[in-house]
């Protein structure tokens, strides 16, 4: 339940939310579209940290959405049951699991990402991707915990995806 006054409205509280400071919509609007639609990340690497980050927000609506994007993408349905275990899970690529670890420490442990990992980032993912990578995380951690806090987190149909 919304802890805040929420009109009814297509896409539920968590898309409704919105109209209660339109004047900041649009940007949470462009964030979205820039995360889902702007990325040079293959689909599957960011969707994968996407998922860590909703596991680790435990907000619901991220847990189950899909954007039309990662479905265009065919991002395969079975990427999404090893993501806490992903450091043992031998299913993923060396890029998702440093994406997943990547999300992980932005989210509970940013101090530890140090010169050293950076170096392991690097190896994978150019300069580009690696911003793109921090941009996606934490337009997820931000927008995923704002709809937690809000308690708006328990269905989510963006629209504009």
């Amino acid at each position: 339940m919304a802890r805040l006054a929420v009109p009814d409205g297509p896409g539920g509280e968590a898309a409704m939310i919105w109209s209660l400071r339109p004047q900041l919509g649009g940007m949470v609007e462009r964030m979205i579209r820039g995360a889902y639609q702007q990325s040079i990340l293959p689909a599957d690497e960011r969707e994968l940290a996407r998922m860590r980050i909703a596991q680790i927000n435990d907000c619901v609506a991220c847990s189950g959405f899909r954007a039309q994007s990662v479905l265009d993408a065919n991002v395969a349905s079975e990427l999404y049951d090893n993501v806490a275990a992903y450091a043992s899970y031998p299913g993923y690529t060396p890029r998702q699991r440093l994406a997943i670890e990547y999300a992980e420490r932005f989210a509970t442990d940013h101090a530890s990402m140090d010169d050293a990992f950076f170096e392991r980032l690097r190896d994978s993912f150019s300069d580009e991707e690696i911003l793109d990578l921090t941009l996606c995380v934490a337009v997820f951690l931000g927008l995923g915990r704002s709809l937690t806090v809000l308690g708006v987190d328990q269905s989510c149909r963006v629209s504009w995806l």
